[in-house]
This record gives C-alpha cells, structure tokens and sequence, in this order.
C-alpha cells in the first residue's frame, strides 16, 4: 500500500441539532482494521463503495455496494477492507432506546427491544431511505421536524421489514380533527422550528401514527407540508421585494441555498428568477 492510497483515507463524525441519541459518520478505509469490539446502541449503514468484511454473529460476512451492513448493542464484531479499493459508508450510531420507543410506537403499545439476526440486509428502498437521510443531514439541508420524522420513519421500517419478531403495525383510522390542528399549528408557526414531538403531543397521537395519520389525510407528511407553507409565504415575501437571505430566515429555511432548493423544486424556478418574473412580467424559464 503506497502513501499515496492511505492518504485516501478519511472519516468525519457528526450529531444534528436538536436531535439526541444519534451519531452519524461517512468515512472512506483502506488499510484500517477494526479490532474486536461493540457498541452500546445500534450501528446501521450503507456501503458506497467498495467491500466491508466482518466477523458477526459467529460468522464471517461481507457488506457489498448498496447492502446495509448493522450490528445490534453489544454484539462484538470487527470490519477490514475486504480489498485493496478498501470501502466507504455511511453510518448512524442510534441509542437503543430509540429502537425500543420506535418498535412501541409501530404496534402503539409496548414492546420489546428489537433484535436483528442479519449482519447485511439487501433492501434497496431502505438503503435509499438511509443514504439519502445521511446526506441531507451532512449538508444541514433538512429542517429539525423533516429529521426527526425521516429518522423515525427510517427505523420503523428498518423494524418492521427485517427484525425478528417484528411488533404489527397498528392501522390508520381516521382523524381529521387531530391533523387539522396540526395543520392549523404548522400554518401559524410556520417558521418555527417544531419538532415531531410538539406536534405529537397537540394531536394526541403517537409521532409515527402522527406521520401516517397526516399523510393519509392531507397527501403529506408533517414535514412536507411545512415545507409546502414555507415555500408559498417565502413567495409573498418575495413578492414584496423581500432580499432572499432575508426571505430564508424569516420563513425557517436554515440558509438561502436550502430556501432556493425547495423553491425550485416546488415552484418550478429558483426564486431569483421568479422575483425577475413578478418585477418586470417575464415568463419565468427553468
């Protein structure tokens, strides 16, 4: 291995705000060895690139591109490259308490810790649903309400798809009421930074039977349709001749570059050109 290939190496660890019991990191090992070792909450992943071989459960396993590679607390486990290329992925390091609450809230009653017999699982919906977390949650791009509910949706299908014994998932009814107050909250506190359990608690609902209610109801999540009032008052202000940094703060968005994001996904153009657009009377082009 020549110091040029170890200088490719790199790993970066981070928590997002305002969320407590998770850790995520990125990394990139080449020649790194994981010795024998455990941790104290759940470790799940998704390998990028290259190949991660462990020693797991009795076993000795390999977590190929695009598999989810986990471990639950306390399992001793190792990881080395199973090549010279080495592996990248991505991480989330979750408290086991999170897995335990997310397992009661699927069945709403209580339930036991979960347990995963797999050390690789090849589910591509879910290691879409983890990767594409792990990267808006690294480029800050993502509001406290939308990562707290993706997390919360991530384990619960991560639970229901592949733990043993798996607790059912308790079916939606209809609750109108309940998510017209939260929709009501959302609209009146529309650049707040609320979180899914404020919400939780004005319906009265659990936070996972909340997003689902929510869903079945409006079309959207909770947190979509955050975004969806944020967008359409950030038009008002735009409008108005509001500067667009000014604009991004005043509707919650964490920086201009996530408000231009969601403006042009859901508008069609980035707000710039839709200010253009207003000013002058210009069709706006993508």
């Amino acid at each position: 291995m020549t110091s040029a290939d170890r200088k490719k190496e790199q790993s970066r660890l981070w928590r997002v705000p305002g969320i407590d019991g998770v850790e995520l990191m990125r990394a990139t090992y080449i020649d790194h060895v994981f010795p024998k070792h455990a941790h104290d909450g759940f470790a799940i992943g998704v390998i990028e690139q290259g190949a991660l071989g462990f020693y797991y459960r009795g076993e000795n396993i390999v977590a190929s591109p695009g598999t989810i590679n986990l471990v639950n607390p306390d399992e001793v486990h190792t990881g080395h490259a199973v090549s010279e290329a080495g592996w990248t992925y991505r991480m989330f390091y979750l408290d086991a308490l999170l897995l335990q609450k997310a397992a009661c809230q699927i069945a709403d009653r209580t339930s036991q810790m979960p347990f995963f017999q797999a050390g690789v699982i090849h589910d591509l919906p879910l290691a879409d649903m983890i990767r594409r977390l792990h990267i808006d949650s690294e480029k800050n791009a993502v509001s406290r309400l939308e990562a707290e509910s993706r997390l919360l949706s991530m384990l619960c299908q991560w639970i229901v798809r592949h733990a043993d014994a798996s607790p059912s998932l308790r079916s939606v009814g209809h609750e109108h009421r309940p998510v017209e107050k939260v929709r009501e909250y959302i609209e009146e506190n529309y650049s707040q930074d609320v979180s899914i359990e404020q919400l939780s608690s004005i319906a009265n609902l659990s936070p996972f039977y909340l997003i689902r209610a929510f869903r079945r109801e409006t079309g959207l999540p909770p947190h979509a349709f955050q975004i969806q009032v944020r967008v359409r008052r950030a038009k008002d202000l735009v409008k108005s001749g509001r500067s667009l940094a000014d604009t991004a703060y005043e509707t919650g968005f964490t920086d201009q570059s996530h408000l231009t994001r969601h403006f042009k996904r859901i508008v069609g153009v980035p707000p710039g050109k839709y200010r253009s657009f207003v000013q002058d009377g210009r069709k706006p082009e993508n």
